[in-house]
């Protein structure tokens, strides 16, 4: 189990996170999500010992996590830490850059462990490219790969899909995420990707403001969004008296209701148009399967 006790923590007087607590168990696939500079990266390189704690502990399992007064060489052989800075061998392949931290008196067993690695990243066509030809996303994924060739305990992962084609991220998140599950290791992951936590993380933790101000499960965070900021991270919303946070998914347009509203605007969404009407002179997004002429009337259902 991961704890992470009361932690308070600053580069300076100023405080990037202010007690902090929460567990994530052995295996488990915890989230963190939070506007740019809430500290979510700040908490994976506390997590990783690479900052001394002046206040608070964090702990794995019964060792407690220290920081660069304590160790010489910053982070344990438990766990490891993908950054968004890949710190790759450019001159060398990518089969040579994740069999780099395998066993060289096993040969069989490295080439065949190298491998399943380089799949479950779909590398398969780049084993043999030298790292410095390859793309960011790519680079990326040698990264990811690299990381569990030693079989870590914890895996900490910094915006792990960020420089990936969107044509590739669902296939590799499943891969990635399939993995760490299968090989029960426990996995905490910063993001701004709703996509790398629905259908992925037990667990979701929200800070805001330097604090934790939501942690659960991302279905209940989902269906009961507290705050329009946790609302944003998942799409389109609409603040809707006397209903509260309303997703644009949940407002449908119907023959004859109370709620009447004027269309705006209609954009193209891929699967459905959004449809910005005005109602009450406030501008509010329903999806819908056609695209609305400007200046309409409708009327309107919220399905909560």
């Amino acid at each position: 189990m991961l704890q992470v006790k009361n932690v308070t923590f600053g580069y300076s007087k100023t405080k990037v996170l202010k007690a902090i607590n929460f567990n994530v168990e052995t295996g488990e696939n915890l989230a963190i999500i939070g506007e740019s500079g809430s500290g979510k990266s700040t908490l994976l390189k506390l997590i990783y010992g690479e900052y001394d704690l002046k206040q608070g502990h964090i702990f794995w399992k019964n060792q407690e996590i220290l920081g660069p007064k304590y160790n010489l060489v910053i982070g344990y052989d438990f766990m490891k830490y993908v950054t968004q800075e890949f710190d790759l061998m450019p001159f060398i392949s990518v089969e040579e850059n994740i069999g780099k931290y395998l066993s060289r008196f096993y040969p069989e067993e490295k080439q065949k462990r190298t491998e399943e690695l380089i799949k479950v990243v779909e590398l398969e066509a780049f084993a043999k490219t030298k790292v410095k030809l390859l793309s960011g996303g790519q680079k990326q994924r040698v990264a990811i790969a690299r990381a569990l060739a030693k079989q870590p305990e914890i895996l900490l992962l910094d915006e792990p899909f960020s420089h990936i084609d969107n044509f590739k991220k669902q296939s590799l998140r499943r891969s990635v995420f399939k993995y760490l599950k299968d090989n029960n290791i426990t996995c905490v992951v910063a993001t701004h990707d709703k996509n790398d936590v629905l259908g992925f993380a037990d667990q979701l933790l929200v800070i805001h403001d330097s604090k934790i101000i939501e942690k659960d499960t991302p279905q209940q965070i989902y269906n009961n969004p507290k705050t329009p900021l946790i609302a944003s991270f998942f799409g389109e919303f609409n603040v809707i008296e006397p209903y509260g946070i309303v997703y644009a998914n949940r407002v449908k347009i119907v023959k004859q209701s109370d709620l009447k509203a004027i269309v705006k605007h209609s954009y193209f969404n891929g699967n459905n148009w959004l449809i910005e009407a005005d109602y009450n002179s406030d501008s509010i997004f329903i999806e819908h399967n056609s695209a609305l002429l400007k200046g309409l009337e409708i009327y309107l259902k919220i399905s909560l």
